[in-house]
C-alpha cells in the first residue's frame, strides 16, 4: 500500500510545497458550502475516453474541488441543520479492466488520498435520490447550455433528476465556483509560474530555429516537445503558430504553411503544468529582422501593453488597463493611416438595421486579457470586483492585426466606399501583418509580478535573440525535472523568479 500511495502522490494532491494540499481542497469545499447554503449539490468529473488508450484529464471544477484525476467520479454534498456531508463516488476495482486502463484507485485510496469519504460509482445514483428526499433545492456544477438538437451528458444527467424528481429545483453552481476559482491561493500561483517558466523556455526555442523553408509544424512540435521535456502536461490550448496571412487569425491553429522570408510569426502558446495554464505570445520575423512596417506596428502594440501595464497596480479598476492600451492603439493606427481618426467609426450595420461600429476594431477586435489558472481562460476576481486584488492571474495581450482582404469586408456603403479610398493605401502596405504580444502576471499582497518577465519582447530583443546560432534542442533541464519530483516526503522546489525581474 505504501508503494501505491506514494506513487499516486505525484497526481493528486499533498501536503507539499507548490502543490495544493487536501487541506486547501477541504477550504475550498467549505466557502462553496457555504455559499449554496442548505440543499444538495452535485458535480461529475469528466467521463472515461471512449477509446481506453485515449489520455485522460480531469474538469477544471471537479479538479478545483477535490484535486481527484480519476475517470468517472462524482462529488456529492448534502448541507441540513447546519451539518455538511461530502462524499466521492469513484470507480470500483476492476483487476481486467486494469490491465488495459491502468490500476483503478478504488474507495479505499480514493479516501486516503483525498480526505473525502468515498464510495463506489456504482452506488451514486442511490445516495442521490435519497439526498434529494425532503430537499427543495439542488445546486449543479455542470454545463448547462440548455438548447441545441443535441444534450451533452450534463444536460442528459440533469434531464433525468428532473424526471425523477420533478419537485426538485435544480439551479446551477458555476457562478459560484467561477468566483471562488477566481481568486488564487500562493500554491496555485506557484504552479502558474512554473507553467509559465516552461512555456518561455519553447518560445526562445522556437525564436532561435525558426528559418525560411520551415513549416508552422515544425516550430509547433519543438515547442510542444519542449513543454513535455520539462514537466508540463500538455499545451494548455491548440498551439497558434501563424505566419504571413495567418497571423492575422486570432485563434489559427491549423499549423501548416511553410514560413517565407520577410513573413511575421504570431506565436500563441503555453504549456499546463499540473493542470495550470499559462498563455504567452510573441511576433517575431522569420528572418531574423522586423520589416519597417512590421516594427512600426509592433511598436504601437507594445506601447499599447506598457500602458496597460502600468494601471496594472494592486487595488487600481481593472477596467483602467484595457482603456489605455485601446486609447494607444487608437492614436497608433490612426498615425501609420488605417483609421480616419481615433474616435472614428464605419458602417457596420445592414440597410435594414444600420450602426455605427469603431474603425479601431476593424484591427483589434478582442479583449485586453483574461484570468489563467485551471483553464487558460479562468475567472478571475476582478471580473467580479473590477479591481486588482492579491490572488490575481492574468494576461495583457493586445494586437493589431492587418487582414489583406479586409477592404472587401466592408459592408458596400458609400461611407465605408470613402473609409476604403482614404485608408487603402495603408491598409496595402501593412497587408498580412499581425502582431500580439501576450505576458503573464499574477498579485500578491506585495503587489503585480510579471512572471514571463525574462523572455525577450522588445524588437530590438527578439532581433539579438534571432542572431544567435541554434544548436538544437537543448539538454535536459535537470532543475524543472526537480520541480515534478516532490511528494509527501519531498517538497517540490520553489520557482525563483530571474534576479532581473522586479514586481511592477
Amino acid at each position: 500500500m505504501r508503494r501505491i500511495l506514494l506513487g499516486l502522490s505525484l497526481l493528486l494532491a499533498t501536503p507539499v510545497s507548490a502543490q495544493v494540499t487536501a487541506a486547501e481542497y477541504a477550504a475550498r469545499r467549505g466557502a462553496l458550502a457555504k455559499v449554496l447554503g442548505e440543499g444538495v449539490f452535485v458535480t461529475r468529473g469528466a467521463t472515461a475516453p471512449v477509446l481506453d488508450y485515449l489520455s485522460f484529464f480531469q474538469l477544471p471544477g471537479f479538479e478545483y474541488l477535490t484535486g481527484y484525476r480519476e475517470a468517472d467520479a462524482s462529488l456529492l454534498m448534502t448541507s441540513t441543520g447546519g451539518e455538511v456531508r461530502w462524499t466521492l463516488f469513484v470507480q470500483g476495482k476492476n483487476p481486467a479492466q486494469e490491465v488495459w486502463s491502468g490500476r483503478r484507485y478504488g474507495a479505499r485510496v480514493a479516501s486516503e488520498l483525498t480526505g473525502i469519504p468515498a464510495r463506489d460509482a456504482r452506488e451514486f445514483d442511490t445516495a442521490l435520490d435519497s439526498a434529494l428526499a425532503g430537499k427543495p433545492t439542488m445546486h449543479v456544477l455542470a454545463n448547462l447550455s440548455e438548447g441545441g438538437d443535441t444534450l451533452n451528458g450534463d444536460e442528459r444527467f440533469v434531464q433525468a433528476l428532473r424526471a425523477r424528481h420533478p419537485g426538485v429545483a435544480i439551479a446551477s453552481a458555476n457562478a459560484a465556483v467561477a468566483r471562488l476559482r477566481g481568486t488564487k491561493s500562493a500554491a496555485e500561483l506557484e504552479l502558474i509560474r512554473k507553467a509559465v517558466a516552461v512555456s518561455m523556455d519553447a518560445h526562445r526555442e522556437a525564436m532561435l530555429a525558426v528559418e525560411p523553408g520551415m513549416n508552422e509544424f515544425e516550430i509547433q512540435a519543438l515547442v510542444e516537445y519542449m513543454f513535455r521535456r520539462n514537466g508540463a502536461d500538455r499545451p494548455a490550448y491548440a498551439s497558434i503558430v501563424g505566419s504571413g496571412e495567418n497571423s492575422t487569425t486570432l485563434h489559427y491553429n491549423k499549423d501548416d504553411r511553410f514560413v517565407k522570408a520577410g513573413d511575421v510569426v504570431v506565436m500563441d502558446v503555453g504549456a499546463q503544468y499540473r493542470g495550470y495554464a499559462a498563455d504567452i505570445t510573441r511576433s517575431f520575423p522569420v528572418s531574423g529582422t522586423f520589416t519597417p512596417e512590421q516594427r512600426a506596428v509592433y511598436r504601437v502594440v507594445r506601447d499599447a501593453q506598457a500602458a496597460a501595464e502600468r494601471n496594472a497596480t494592486l487595488g487600481a479598476p481593472a477596467r483602467a488597463m484595457s482603456d489605455s492600451a485601446r486609447a494607444v492603439i487608437a492614436a497608433g493606427l490612426a498615425r501609420l493611416g488605417l483609421i480616419e481618426s481615433p474616435t472614428a467609426t464605419y458602417d457596420c450595420g445592414t440597410p435594414e438595421q444600420p450602426r455605427q461600429c469603431s474603425q479601431v476594431q476593424l484591427y483589434y477586435m478582442h479583449g485586453l486579457g483574461h484570468g489563467i489558472g485551471l483553464e487558460v481562460h479562468d475567472p478571475d476576481q476582478y471580473y467580479f470586483t473590477g479591481i486588482i486584488a492579491p490572488g490575481s492571474a492574468f494576461t495583457i495581450e493586445p494586437g493589431i492585426y492587418v487582414r489583406g482582404n479586409l477592404l472587401d469586408l466592408l459592408p458596400r456603403t458609400a461611407r465605408n466606399a470613402q473609409l476604403a479610398a482614404k485608408v487603402g493605401d495603408a491598409v496595402r502596405r501593412y497587408a498580412d501583418v499581425g502582431i500580439r504580444i501576450e505576458d503573464d502576471y499574477v498579485v500578491t499582497e506585495e503587489g503585480v509580478e510579471w512572471i514571463s518577465c525574462g523572455l525577450p519582447r522588445e524588437a530590438d530583443e527578439i532581433e539579438a535573440l534571432m542572431r544567435g546560432d541554434y544548436r538544437g534542442a537543448p539538454p535536459r533541464d535537470a532543475g524543472k525535472v526537480d520541480w515534478y519530483k516532490g511528494d509527501g516526503t519531498r517538497p517540490a522546489p520553489r520557482y525563483q523568479r530571474p534576479s532581473s525581474c522586479v514586481k511592477m
